[in-house]
């Protein structure tokens, strides 16, 4: 009984941390003038919150680690999605200091980019299956039905972390949006983990839910802070790592439902601009920008947002159900 309730301290230990980090760190990074620089070619409405602290993904990060370090045990699974999460915690944090602090718009190079996200994934599979946590096969739900990839299982495994990682960056262009998303999936994640008796990587997923949910506190409408790519390819990592050790990266396509869409409509929107003659398929993309210029206010594209991250989660739950 005691190991069932350990997640939920855990989550309430994050919030806490977030929650008292939170107001030091936020008057720290005004007075660093690490603030968030808005895109031109980004909504109008956006120009407003220019200057907008950035990089808080490190208090939800520190608040992950404090919540799964006390109450995890150090197995291999717990210390393969630590890996993972602050290898591209560290990939975001540096993407950020460049932009903010060195004042270069792009960040790290996209060849730079891959390079960091392709030794994680490298380096993540191989120790996954040396030590016996990742066996080289694909669950199919619902067929239940498991396909030895052989080598291609390591191309899997870059896919799942590079797609998430990135998707989740996308998903995190409105108040609050990627951090109630975020925190919605990690909450069903948490129950599958409790599903296949995995308690610590439900404390993981648990701590991160109750990371975000106090970070919330200041990245809601209007944010005092941002989570920056400090914060979202971290979040990336979390989500990606657990439906891998999970066996569940082909589920992870509906339970992540909103950021495979926001993805989506930036591949659409691309590749209709280039074959098109400079035709676009929505005003602007990632897909949230969209119903931006459509007229909807942000706080109601967020909430929106949120429940088709909901549904698609608990859709998820479903499928695993019946698998």
């Amino acid at each position: 009984m005691m190991v069932m309730i350990y997640p939920v301290w855990a989550a309430i230990l994050s919030a806490a941390v977030v929650l008292l980090c939170g107001p030091k760190l936020i008057p720290e990074l005004h007075k660093l003038k690490f603030g968030q620089s808005i895109r031109q070619e980004g909504p109008k409405s956006h120009q407003i919150k220019s200057g907008t602290p950035t990089m808080g993904g490190i208090i939800i990060v520190l608040g992950i680690l404090v919540g799964t370090l006390t109450f995890a045990h150090l197995t291999v699974e717990i210390l393969l999605a630590l890996l993972i999460t602050l290898g591209y915690f560290i990939i975001g944090f540096i993407d950020d200091y460049i932009k903010v602090v060195l004042k270069r718009n792009l960040g790290l190079t996209a060849r730079q980019k891959f390079l960091g996200q392709l030794i994680i994934a490298l380096l993540a599979t191989y120790l996954g299956i040396h030590y016996g946590v990742l066996d080289m096969k694909l669950w199919l739900p619902l067929l239940n039905i498991n396909i030895n990839l052989g080598f291609f299982y390591y191309i899997l495994i870059w896919l799942v972390l590079v797609g998430t990682t990135n998707a989740v960056n996308l998903t995190d262009g409105l108040d609050g949006l990627a951090a109630g998303s975020v925190a919605i999936t990690s909450f069903v994640y948490a129950l599958i983990c409790l599903y296949f008796v995995k308690f610590d990587l439900a404390i993981l997923c648990l701590s991160c839910t109750g990371a975000l949910v106090a970070f919330l506190k200041f990245n809601k409408h209007p944010a005092q802070i941002f989570m920056g790519d400090t914060g979202s390819l971290a979040l990336g990592g979390v989500i990606s790592s657990v439906a891998i050790l999970t066996h569940t990266e082909i589920l992870l396509i509906l339970i992540g439902g909103l950021f495979v869409i926001e993805a989506l409509s930036v591949i659409i929107q691309v590749v209709s601009f280039h074959c098109r003659h400079g035709k676009r398929v929505f005003l602007m993309s990632p897909l949230h920008h969209h119903f931006e210029l459509k007229g909807w206010p942000e706080v109601k594209v967020v909430r929106n947002f949120w429940l088709i991250s909901a549904l698609c989660g608990f859709s998820g739950l479903i499928i695993l159900l019946l698998s």
